[in-house]
């Protein structure tokens, strides 16, 4: 390699970092037009620019699947889903993108109204210009842990309450929700298994009676699970299961 003669790999570096960086150095650069900026008010409200606006956007994208795991219902949706799936003792069928995506729409149905809320008294004022970023934050989750609230026991409640050094706190919306979330998942996993092993006393009962036949008959060699699966299965399609689970999953949650 000649002396002076930048390597290939530098070169592809330096043609695929600069076009990337020119808009930055641009703004940056340009007068009148600092990149990160808030401006006070007189009143002491903040108003932020549009590249912190967009920042925090993309932080709140990344945060998304944690979000819909640990404030929505999914959480109970999908864990409902499974334990019926080993119930019928189908571990790969439906697959597991048909649960998640059943779970997924499932969890926009039952969060219609709370998401609808967040938006009209949150979202919309906010990009309308009528509120602050803190106050339309306030607006948007309140919403968010009311539905949260309804779904926690207060047991779980007072236990997280106790861990975090708060007897009690005064009124629902006066409850964190660094406190909130954790005890709202838990009480969640709660229900979700009481669900399931509702669920999975029939199945279960089918298949003690067809391992008792096949004891009494002899039949060693032949699996239980094998002949006790068509049954558990047009047992299932009779009663109209999946009809009857969506139903007690949509009103299992109190919106």
């Amino acid at each position: 390699m000649k002396r002076g003669q930048s390597p290939f790999l530098l070169r592809l570096l330096k043609m695929g970092t600069v076009p990337m960086l020119l808009p930055l150095v641009a703004v940056a650069a340009s007068p009148g037009m600092p990149a990160i900026s808030i401006a006070t008010g007189t009143d002491g409200s903040q108003t932020y620019t549009l590249t912190i606006q967009i920042l925090l956007l993309m932080t709140l994208l990344t945060l998304l699947p944690a979000i819909l795991l640990s404030m929505t219902s999914f959480t109970r949706i999908i864990i409902v889903l499974s334990l019926l799936r080993q119930a019928l003792g189908l571990p790969q069928t439906p697959p597991n993108q048909v649960l998640v995506g059943l779970a997924l729409f499932m969890t926009l149905f039952i969060m219609g109204p709370v998401l609808s809320q967040s938006y009209n008294e949150g979202i919309r004022p906010y990009l309308d210009g009528k509120l602050e970023a803190e106050a339309a934050f306030t607006q948007v989750t309140t919403p968010v842990k009311e539905f949260m609230l309804h779904q926690t026991r207060d047991s779980d409640l007072a236990m997280f309450s106790k861990i975090a050094g708060q007897a009690q706190y005064a009124t629902p919306a006066d409850v964190p929700l660094t406190v909130l979330i954790p005890t709202f998942i838990t009480s969640e996993l709660k229900t979700a298994f009481q669900i399931g092993f509702m669920i999975f006393i029939p199945f279960l009962i089918i298949d003690l009676v067809v391992a008792s036949v096949l004891m009494s008959m002899g039949m060693m060699m032949l699996s239980p699970m094998l002949v006790s699966l068509p049954f558990k299965i047009m047992l299932f399609v009779l009663v109209d299961g999946w009809s009857l689970v969506m139903g007690t999953l949509a009103s299992s949650f109190y919106t």
